[in-house]
């Protein structure tokens, strides 16, 4: 009996580490800005004895997934347009382990700083790159049956900012920015696990300027969870042909969060707004997403939002995402009277990830209750139903209630290093005119809701010798329509209506200013195209569009 027990026991012997060898493992997470901002399109190279040069790109949600790597130890390193490229050396994976490695991106005023000097109590050589990386990330390992250990971290910048000015008013109705406006934008780490930040727009004119103001605080928890506090304040002039005093003060409190267990991370949060503005109005918007992790290049998320997304803020116009010329709240008049936009949007969606592309698939649910719409031309005289603003020739009108489903369909490649193309097809339903000639005060009676087919195409990419950065994308709907198909998408397909373009391009022969500068440039709906024409009370001729054409540019400064 104990020959047996022995003969077994040596055969499980030289099975075993046949068995631990073939038991592969992976190395995935998040690629992250400073900021928080997702990274698309950033390439992850895997370098280890076993594998040489692995080379994978990160999708819309800034994720990546190096799967298939045999145990051992291999080097991580992460690089994008704009960002120091990013290594991390010595990374241990065990046989069937998931590796999550969170990076997080600098650019090079956030990696000017003083790094710990090594001493001769740092003889593991990993304690020290922990101290002096330039990124620091949370780093998990998940083996088959055990819990989860964490070594959290945080980028050390310990202060950034940066300084926009801008000419061109973005045409999205009341509350848009004025013709000439200054961003700015200012970030500071605190006891090396908390960031505060300070941005704002500040606008210029005769009257009371229009000023935007958003501050926040942000900690990375022993977890893992980042919980962020934020506070924005926004102050209006008095509209057109509305008394000097009766400009719009709004204060809006956001609380949020994320957990991870497991293969699933949740995101959630709330915000409080309140409205002064010929009355007094409040509204609780809550949001969040649940993101379960089938494999690591796919992942099933649910998300639920009561706000539309702020298109300019993910496009990253003015420097560090400081634009905030859609940060609401959005609102209409009702015989002089307030009304809030309430939006409830609740969407499930399939992402996965196969080499150099990315595709999702989408179904949502829609529900808005007095829309604000955009409408452009020379005031159409009935301020009691419109707010008109003073900058850009726009105005903003109440719609009717539209409720709606839709699909979506995403499909993303990434055609070269420098260069990323983006498909979106949505169906779902849109506010309509059901006849001819219908004057602006009759516009909520007789809009309908229809449904409409939407394809966009969108080109992403940059020069490497010029460092340019550009975007240009097209939405075609396939009817008239009020408001845009899918207002909520917030995947990589996300695009505005129509023609649009976005430029950025470093300006060379500044070093002599201790700074970063850029020339910004962004055309909206350059071809006018969309304009439902209606009549003012006055019989003039205006439009209600989707989105008005609009021209902005400027200058940008990051320190």
């Amino acid at each position: 009996m104990f020959r047996k027990f022995g003969c077994l026991m040596i055969a499980f012997g030289l099975v075993l580490p046949v068995y631990a060898v073939e038991r592969t493992g992976s190395i995935s997470g998040y690629v992250r800005s400073a900021t928080g901002v997702p990274q698309m399109g950033a390439v992850v190279e895997v370098i280890g004895s076993a594998v040489q040069g692995l080379e994978v790109f990160t999708d819309e949600r800034g994720f990546y997934s190096a799967s298939g790597l045999l145990p051992g130890f291999y080097s991580v390193r992460v690089s994008a347009p704009s960002f120091l490229t990013a290594e991390h050396e010595r990374v241990g994976l065990h046989a069937g382990a998931v590796m999550i490695l969170n990076v997080t991106l600098s650019t090079l005023f956030d990696s000017v700083r003083l790094t710990p000097a090594r001493s001769a109590t740092d003889e593991d050589d990993w304690k020290w790159v922990l101290r002096s990386a330039a990124n620091r990330p949370i780093l998990r390992v998940l083996t088959a049956g055990t819990n989860s250990s964490e070594q959290p971290g945080k980028t050390n910048h310990n202060f950034k900012g940066s300084l926009s000015f801008v000419a061109g008013s973005p045409s999205q109705g009341f509350g848009s920015q004025p013709d000439m406006s200054t961003d700015f934008s200012v970030e500071r780490s605190l006891f090396s696990a908390g960031t505060v930040a300070l941005s704002g727009n500040v606008g210029y004119g005769e009257v009371t300027p229009a000023t935007v103001l958003h501050a926040s605080y942000r900690r990375t928890m022993e977890n893992g969870s980042e919980p962020i506090l934020a506070v924005t304040f926004r102050n209006l002039p008095s509209p057109e042909f509305y008394p000097k005093d009766s400009g719009l003060q709004a204060l809006a409190l956001t609380a949020s969060d994320n957990l991870t267990l497991g293969n699933l991370e949740l995101n959630f949060g709330s915000e409080l707004q309140t409205v002064q503005f010929m009355g007094r109005v409040s509204a609780l918007r809550p949001f969040g997403t649940a993101d379960f992790h089938v494999s690591p290049d796919t992942v099933v998320e649910y998300r639920y939002a009561t706000s539309e997304p702020d298109a300019r803020m993910e496009q990253n116009f003015g420097p560090a995402s400081t634009d905030l010329s859609e940060s609401g709240p959005r609102m209409s008049v009702v015989e002089f009277s307030p009304a809030l936009e309430h939006a409830h949007h609740q969407e499930v969606s399939v992402s996965h990830r196969a080499g150099k592309n990315s595709m999702q698939f989408a179904v949502y649910s829609d529900r808005i209750s007095d829309p604000a719409l955009t409408g452009v031309g020379a005031f159409p005289g009935d301020p009691g139903q419109v707010l008109a603003d003073q900058y850009s020739g726009t105005f903003t009108y109440r719609g009717k209630n539209l409720e709606t489903h839709g699909t979506r369909v995403v499909f993303q490649r990434k055609v070269s290093a420098d260069i990323t193309a983006t498909m979106d097809y949505s169906y779902g339903g849109v506010l309509d005119l059901d006849r001819e000639g219908i004057s602006l005060a009759d516009a909520r009676e007789f809009s309908v809701v229809r449904g409409r087919h939407s394809a966009a195409a969108k080109v992403s990419g940059s020069i490497p010798g010029a460092k340019s950065h550009w975007t240009a994308s097209y939405g075609w709907v396939s009817g008239r329509a009020l408001t845009p198909v899918d207002t909520f998408n917030t995947s990589a397909g996300r695009t505005d209506p129509f023609l649009n373009l976005l430029f950025r391009q470093p300006l060379p022969g500044s070093g002599f200013i201790p700074a970063h500068v850029e020339a910004l440039l962004e055309v909206r709906n350059l071809l006018a195209q969309g304009y439902v024409p209606v009549l003012g009370s006055d019989g003039k001729t205006v439009y209600l569009v989707q989105s008005a054409r609009a021209v902005r540019g400027g200058l940008a400064f990051s320190f």
